[in-house]
């Protein structure tokens, strides 16, 4: 599905998306029972004025925000969104605050205009999900604390940085078993997937209908090369996309054990 840069899109019932020039990436707009939750919003502050512009004129207030993963384009926030919490998984919230001041560096060499003493201020998300609606399925691939949130309701999965049109798997230095960790967490997003009509991940494309299994089969037909040693044929490595070569490397040594 395609969205329009810099509007945003209503992609389900409740659910909206608006799509970033910096690396494609969606800030994501859910009405719960309270009102807002706003998913990873970013990235530049022009962008998230933009989105207070929309959040307003939907006349809901934001009762929360919700980090999937602990990197730094996924902990921003404005003071426009209002004071509320924002929620992220324990594993995540408890490294986010381990690693502000990075997160905060990165954010100032990346972006424009962002708050930074705004960065990482996450609080980890009660036993009960507190206002975030939908089921959260939190897993170690990628990140740690990595978390979608499947909107069964509405028939929409929120992914993170998984199942992206422009983004091969990546995977956390940190953590030791990215290959096996990311085959658990696509056989988990999978089963959600086959309960959903619209997946939105942190970067690309919203996927719809047989798309959502098609970027499944991709990733896991990239992470199967890796498991076996091989050197991954992925149209996301293209010649348009140096830019990643340097990440896809390191998956590919840390998968040989390098």
């Amino acid at each position: 599905m395609g969205v329009a840069m810099g509007k945003l899109h209503e992609v389900a019932d409740g659910v909206w998306v608006r799509q970033s020039e910096w690396v494609w990436s969606n800030s994501i707009v859910v009405r719960g029972e309270e009102g807002l939750i706003l998913v990873d919003p970013g990235i530049n502050g022009s962008e998230m004025n933009e989105l207070a512009d929309d959040v307003d004129r939907l006349g809901i207030p934001v009762v929360a925000g919700f980090c999937t993963h602990p990197h730094w384009d996924h902990l921003l926030w404005h003071p426009r969104f209002g004071d509320v919490p924002r929620y992220a998984t324990s594993a995540a919230a408890h490294l986010a605050g381990e690693a502000r001041e990075r997160a905060q560096e990165m954010a100032a060499q990346s972006a424009s205009g962002i708050p930074l003493d705004l960065v990482a201020r996450l609080t980890a998300l009660p036993a009960d999900g507190g206002p975030v609606p939908g089921e959260i399925i939190e897993h170690q691939a990628h990140a740690v604390g990595h978390a979608a949130i499947l909107l069964a309701d509405r028939g929409v999965l929120l992914v993170g940085d998984m199942l992206s049109d422009v983004l091969i798997p990546l995977f956390d230095v940190r953590q030791d078993d990215q290959v096996g960790a990311y085959e658990a967490a696509l056989a988990r997003l999978g089963e959600a997937a086959e309960h959903v009509d619209v997946v939105v991940p942190g970067h690309g494309a919203v996927a719809e209908g047989p798309e959502a299994a098609a970027r499944l089969t991709a990733d896991r037909a990239y992470i199967d090369a890796l498991r076996r040693g091989a050197e991954p044929v992925d149209a996301r490595l293209g010649p348009h996309a140096n830019w990643l070569f340097g990440p896809h490397r390191s998956n590919v040594e840390q998968a040989r054990g390098r």
